[in-house]
């Protein structure tokens, strides 16, 4: 992926963060379960707080951003992600949430390696973390949920 400049990423990266916002507003409305509504509502709310801070970055402030390891339970990365529809279970969900959070923490990490600055890198090595601590927090979830012992 190449871009023009600085602001070209975080343009892009702030696309990517909204169009997280809007699946995961969509996969709460298609919960049946109220738990499950309020867990996506909360990742809602965090993926909108990645893309006030990607857009507060190009308005020129800046922050200083932790970052953590958060381990990959990698439980949902051999599994076949199905479009989603008005049929999709619990478990379709969730699949296709991690895969998509699996999908971003790779492009954040690719971004952070790319960065001009070690303001971008920085924010994206945080991306890259927050994105991995869904992806965990969604396999915790399908590993609680879904996978039982017979």
């Amino acid at each position: 992926m190449v871009f023009a400049s600085p602001d070209d990423i975080l343009a892009f990266a702030l696309d990517r963060e909204e169009a997280a916002v809007r699946m995961y507003h969509d996969l709460a409305g298609r919960a049946e379960a109220e738990p499950l509504r309020a867990f996506l509502a909360e990742l809602e709310a965090e993926e909108r707080h990645h893309a006030e801070r990607i857009a507060d970055l190009r308005a020129g402030r800046t922050f200083v951003f932790k970052s953590g390891r958060v381990p990959d339970l990698g439980l949902t990365d051999g599994l076949v992600d199905e479009p989603l529809d008005a049929q999709s279970t619990f478990q379709d969900i969730l699949i296709a949430a991690a895969k998509k959070e699996a999908e971003a923490v790779a492009l954040y990490t690719r971004l952070a390696e790319e960065a001009g600055s070690p303001a971008h890198r920085e924010l994206f090595e945080f991306l890259a973390g927050q994105e991995q601590r869904h992806k965990f927090r969604l396999e915790q979830e399908y590993e609680s949920r879904v996978l039982t012992e017979f």
